[in-house]
Order: C-alpha cells, then sequence, then structure tokens
C-alpha cells in the first residue's frame, strides 16, 4: 500500500497563553499543499521484528525507532496487538524541522493506512485521538482540508480558503529553529482580531492584518529568514509569511514567480499549485 502525505502551511498564528500542562493555547489556520512525501507498507512476514524501516530521499536525523511512523505503528499496536509486522518505506521530500509538518503528515498517513489496510474500524474522532499523541499538528492532517486550529492545534473547524487560483512558492534556508525556544521568546497574548475573521478578508488586506507570532523573535536571531520574506514581497507577493516556528517561509502570487534571488543563496526551492 502506498500513499503521499502532504505538507501545510500556517495562515497566521496567535500564541494565546500557556496552559497548565506545560503546552500552549494557540489560534492558526492550517492550509495543506500538495508536496508530498512517498509512504509504503508492506508485509513482513519472514522477519523476527515487528517492524523495518528504511528510507530514501532527505536524509532523517535519529534512529529509526524514534520517527513517527514507526510510533504511529506501535501506537496502534498496544490496542490492536493482532496488527502484523511490516515494513514501512518513507521517502522524503518535504524538508525536515522546516515549519511544514512534515514529520507530523507521514505519522497523521501512517495511522489512517493502518486503519483502511488491516480493516481496523477507528472512526476520524478515534483518530484524531491517536495522533494527538504523537504531536500536536497531526490531528489537522487526519482531516486535510483548511482548518481553523485553537487549543493545541487539535481543535479543527473546517474554514472556507481556497488559494488554488494562486502559486505558492516555499523557500527554505536550511536553518533549524528549535520549536522549545521560539515558544520561550514569546509573550501569548490574545489578538484584538482572530485569525477566524481576518482570513475571511480578501487577501490584499492579509499584508497588515495576518500575523505569525513566531516571526519577531526568529527574524531577531535570524535576519536571513526576515530577508527572504522581504525578497518575496518586493518579488510581488501578495502575502509573505514564516510557515510555523520557521525556518520556511513561503510567498503567495497571483502571478509568475522570479526565484533567481534564492537560487543565487541555494535555498530550497518549491513552487506548488
Amino acid at each position: 500500500m502506498v500513499a503521499f502525505p502532504d505538507c501545510k502551511i500556517n495562515l497566521g498564528l496567535h500564541i494565546l497563553n500557556k496552559r497548565e500542562d506545560g503546552f500552549h493555547n494557540l489560534e492558526t489556520v492550517f492550509y495543506p499543499l500538495p508536496f508530498w512525501d512517498a509512504l509504503e507498507i508492506l508485509p513482513n512476514s519472514n522477519s523476527i521484528s515487528e517492524i523495518e524501516f528504511t528510507g530514501s530521499g532527505l536524509a532523517v536525523d535519529g534512529k529509526a525507532e524514534d520517527n513517527l511512523c514507526v510510533k504511529a505503528y506501535r501506537l496502534l499496536k498496544k490496542d490492536f496487538p493482532y496488527l502484523p509486522s511490516i515494513k514501512i518505506h518513507l521517502h522524503k521530500a518535504v524538508p525536515m524541522g522546516a515549519g511544514l509538518g512534515g514529520g507530523s503528515s507521514d505519522a497523521a498517513c501512517m495511522l489512517k493506512m493502518l486503519n483502511e489496510k488491516f480493516r481496523l474500524n477507528l472512526s476520524t474522532a478515534q483518530l484524531i485521538n491517536y495522533s494527538l499523541q504523537l504531536g500536536s499538528d497531526c490531528p489537522f492532517f487526519i482531516i486535510n482540508k483548511p482548518c481553523f486550529a485553537t487549543g493545541r492545534g487539535e481543535i479543527l473547524e473546517e474554514i472556507a480558503v481556497d488559494l488554488s487560483a494562486c502559486k505558492i512558492v516555499l523557500i527554505n534556508p536550511d536553518i533549524h529553529i528549535n520549536t522549545g525556544w521560539a515558544f520561550s521568546n514569546i509573550t501569548p497574548a490574545f489578538p484584538a482580531k482572530s485569525i477566524k475573521e481576518i482570513i475571511q478578508q480578501p487577501i490584499n488586506t492579509w499584508k497588515e492584518a495576518l500575523k505569525n507570532d513566531f516571526e519577531m523573535p526568529v527574524f531577531a536571531v535570524h535576519p536571513a529568514i526576515k530577508e527572504i520574506k522581504e525578497t518575496l514581497y518586493a518579488q510581488g507577493a501578495v502575502y509573505a509569511a514564516m510557515s510555523g516556528s520557521g525556518s520556511t517561509v513561503f510567498g503567495i502570487f497571483n502571478t509568475d514567480i522570479d526565484t533567481t534571488p534564492f537560487k543565487n543563496n541555494n535555498y530550497f526551492i518549491k513552487i506548488v499549485n
């Protein structure tokens, strides 16, 4: 069985307050993009181990047992001990630690694949509950439609946002942003206007109204990321922002995109839509 986990961008991101469990309440709009990894699962009847994991494409840091796809399998195996041994192959195309949710998408896709292939009959709500144990972004990828998200990101409401007529460019400078550090450098606050309202405004108003709270601390330490955003606007983007806690910056265009300035810096570049 083969599937293609996609990625997401954040259209606005506000950190509202810190919770008693140590997480933060936030609000954002998750928007899926047609830029994919590839994930395959196969029976593994000849193996003495319950799971074998291999990868290709972009190098995946860490041990195989720490991969979210492996964790997703083992999470379900606890409740469904009859799950057979499998082989997993993951081909990575979406950059990791880049604010695009690639790992979360892989994990959510693994849950959905196991549910379908082995007829576990899990509902969407049950899959969301499992996915939240793997990461705060994972529940979105169970639904995988534009959503206004609150709580840790797991309270999801489908929302009418359609950027299919636009071209979206992703620029990643290969700068790792530690998410814990990013949260520690934000002073949580409730905004004057919710992202849910702003996102319904014409896209040409987003530049002034739709903000990502992580940009201020990240740009202060990594001016190259701020420069990417400024260059996207100089190239004609109607809206540009950092996704998640970075370091990927995206630009939304109604016209063709000149990516030459980014090629000169050897940045990762992907145009979607």
